[in-house]
């Protein structure tokens, strides 16, 4: 394939050796350095684009490749507000779109064990439950999109369940939790690539699971992954399409 890297950071570097690794080749790349350069032309030479860059950005990048009928996968997070309106404009468009709040594919095991535990769980109204998350300092939204997913799918399964709030640590919060809201703890700490915690406490014990990412790499490999499969459909697909889960 072809690849159009939109946000040539980090990720973007990892990316594009996974690319390479695999035999694909990089077209373009784009950087905080050369935004001009993200037009419909040169759009139009990748047969597929990954979009890691950052979540003021992401929705004008989709937008560019729905404009060059250009598939795209896209890693950032923090656009998901806009989620149903960008559906729309991809299907009505005859363009392809796959989304996820992380690649990795342990973590995409996490999500399906997380909402078989929590299914287990919605029996067992002693256990209160939280979800901690920590990343880098550099990390720009809060919570992460992996920890939305996660605590999505733990309301998803468990009655007793229906919100979930958000304290980045360090900062002021005043609220107070509810019986119905389900806690996500955010910290932020130098040099960790992920950790995502969900807890279930009871007076007599606790059960932890948990997801730790050693590096980015793990992201990156299943970014390519997701392109390679993406070539060649039309929809609207989240990361979780691309698993067999029964």
């Amino acid at each position: 394939m072809k690849i159009a890297l939109l946000g040539y950071g980090k990720m973007g570097q990892i990316i594009e050796r996974f690319a390479l690794e695999r035999g694909h080749e990089v077209v373009l790349k784009i950087s905080i350095d050369n935004t001009e350069d993200l037009t419909t032309s040169n759009l139009a030479k990748a047969d597929v684009a990954i979009d890691f860059s950052a979540p003021d950005a992401a929705l004008s990048n989709i937008y560019a490749c729905f404009d060059a009928n250009v598939p795209v996968v896209v890693g950032t997070t923090g656009w998901y507000g806009q989620l149903q309106e960008v559906k729309n404009e991809c299907l009505s468009r005859n363009n392809s779109l796959l989304y996820g709040s992380n690649f990795s594919i342990g973590v995409n095991l996490f999500f399906h064990i997380n909402k078989v535990m929590a299914k287990l769980m919605n029996d067992y109204p002693a256990y209160e439950v939280q979800v901690e998350e920590i990343h880098h300092t550099q990390k720009l939204d809060s919570p992460s999109g992996t920890a939305m997913t996660i605590a999505e799918g733990i309301i998803e399964q468990m009655d007793r369940k229906t919100e979930w709030v958000n304290e980045l640590v360090g900062t002021q919060f005043d609220d107070i939790v509810k019986k119905d809201q389900l806690l996500i703890e955010s910290l932020r700490i130098e040099n960790v690539p992920g950790t995502h915690t969900v807890l279930y406490s009871s007076e007599v014990d606790e059960i932890e699971l948990k997801h730790t990412a050693h590096n980015r790499a793990g992201f990156a490999l299943g970014a390519v992954v997701a392109a390679e499969w993406l070539q060649n459909k039309q929809g609207f697909y989240n990361i979780a399409d691309i698993f067999n889960f029964k």
